[in-house]
């Protein structure tokens, strides 16, 4: 009896901490964001920035975070050289002013993080021109046509209800794209304006010339959409490997807007910001779905669960992907009463969704900073294990063909295991761009489904190994990865090492 009770405090003991006897998932999205527009960058010069980012990126490597979200485009600018768009101040400290010594940050962060086995999505804001602290304007197209822009407290705003608008984002969209080996492309929030109680929308003009009799929110809703569904396009066309992903407000509709609306009580996506995240979600026009659900369990207004629960009822068409607030997470205490922060218990229920693919870090300097121990929590417990990128097979299915001839190499500095890159692939999609080794113990079960057994993931047909003594017998395994991440069959090789 006494053994048995000591059992169960045990098990209680491990539960209370949050610890998984299930193992990490071995494809999960996990992100961070790195913002511009909190002026972290202004006038830092190339290397501080780049000593900056390289320390981010360090850390977030070792945090096992795979996807970096880099804000490329804050204002109808450009932290990247544009024929187009202006430098951002957010650079340099002035719109239009380049970066001296010159350099390309966006080209930098690419090459860095795809170094570091990191996915780059480049994040623009599509439809703000002006942020209250820009002090004017150099933006070509702006000056070239200020009717088709609004100003509404402070900010200045593409109108989406102007086709040439759409049709020019969509062209700086695709600028991007087929000159940068980025790995995504993201929108955040911003739609029409964040509403102010007493100031309408000045978009009467085009409403007048577009609107044709439509109630006047469904026809802001329209014109987001029609928006989002040639941008989705216009991605697929250029490069079709390149996913397309949104990071809405946290709340789509409350209950007392719509019955199936979650029960808070908040800003709406639907009905404030004009955004439809669940048609976009249902047509398939997105990857990622990304909501910001920022608030603590418990929160009056916006509880978390309450929110991680509906955005997984009500959005399983595409990877759900929560966006996690750090500071908030860890300013508040967890309700099961255990005295630790939210951390825990936000990423077990996380882990308890079936659609929730993944979360995305707000943001990425304050999961560096690792307030109390959030990102030594994810070292140790949910991103213990590498993880590859969620599946995509409404974009691409098909593996690349496995990889050839593997071998060890003995040379002076140690044993180097080696293969062939599979045979080659004309198809884009399925031409092989990473390897994942795994090792197994002699006895072991060769199981590629935990991911626990991976040993690494690498770019080179190669991997350098570490000499044992030669008693120790390995198995090893390795499969080839498309820029998808569809996996290929293995091949194997066991030695002593």
């Amino acid at each position: 009896m006494r053994k048995s009770l000591s059992l169960f405090l045990l098990v209680f003991f491990f539960v209370k901490l949050g610890v998984h006897a299930q193992q990490n998932p071995k494809r999960e999205f996990r992100g961070a964001w790195i913002q511009c527009v909190n002026n972290q960058f202004q006038g830092l010069g190339r290397d501080r920035m780049q000593e900056t980012l390289t320390y981010q990126l360090d850390e977030l490597q070792r945090t096992g975070i795979n996807t970096i979200i880099f804000q490329v485009r804050a204002e109808g600018d450009a932290l990247y050289p544009s024929a187009y768009e202006p430098w951002s101040r957010f650079l340099t400290g002035r719109q239009g002013v380049a970066p001296a010594p010159y350099w390309d940050p966006l080209a930098w962060m690419i090459q860095e993080a795809h170094k570091r086995g990191m996915e780059l999505h480049a994040w623009i804001n599509p439809f703000r021109a002006k942020t209250k602290g820009t002090p004017a304007l150099t933006s070509p197209y702006y000056n070239a046509h200020p009717d088709r822009f609004f100003e509404y407290d402070g900010l200045w705003i593409f109108d989406p209800a102007i086709p040439e608008n759409r049709d020019y984002i969509c062209f700086i969209v695709q600028d991007i794209i087929s000159r940068y080996d980025v790995d995504g492309l993201h929108i955040d929030d911003y739609f029409y304006p964040y509403p102010v109680a007493g100031l309408p929308i000045p978009d009467s003009h085009s409403y007048q010339r577009y609107g044709q009799g439509q109630n006047i929110q469904d026809w802001r809703r329209q014109n987001v959409n029609t928006f989002m569904k040639q941008l989705s396009q216009t991605i697929r066309q250029t490069k079709p490997w390149v996913k397309f992903s949104v990071s809405p407000f946290g709340i789509y509709r409350n209950q007392k807007s719509d019955p199936a609306g979650s029960r808070t009580n908040g800003l709406q996506n639907y009905d404030d910001l004009y955004a439809d995240i669940l048609l976009w979600v249902r047509e398939g026009w997105v990857d990622l779905n990304i909501p910001q659900i920022y608030w603590q369990i418990g929160h009056p207004a916006a509880d978390y669960e309450e929110l991680i629960r509906w955005w997984n009822e009500h959005a399983p068409q595409r990877p759900l992907i929560v966006g996690q607030d750090v500071e908030r997470t860890v300013k508040y205490a967890a309700t099961d009463g255990s005295g630790a922060t939210q951390t825990l218990q936000k990423y077990n229920l996380q882990r308890r969704m079936p659609n929730v693919a993944g979360s995305c870090q707000w943001y990425a300097k304050a999961c560096v900073d690792n307030p109390q121990g959030y990102a030594t929590t994810l070292r140790q417990t949910f991103h213990s294990t590498i993880a590859l990128q969620p599946e995509m097979p409404w974009i691409d299915k098909k593996a690349p063909r496995k990889v050839r001839g593997i071998k060890l190499l003995w040379t002076q500095d140690g044993p180097i295991l080696m293969w062939r890159v599979p045979r080659r692939n004309k198809k884009e999609m399925q031409t092989a761009r990473k390897y994942v080794v795994y090792r197994f113990a002699k006895g072991q079960q060769q199981d590629l489904g935990n991911p626990a057994n991976i040993h690494a993931i690498t770019t080179q047909p190669f991997l350098k190994l570490n000499y044992e003594g030669g008693k120790q017998q390995w198995t090893y395994v390795v499969t080839a990865l498309d820029r998808l991440q569809n996996e290929s069959k293995g091949k194997k090789k066991t030695i002593r090492l």
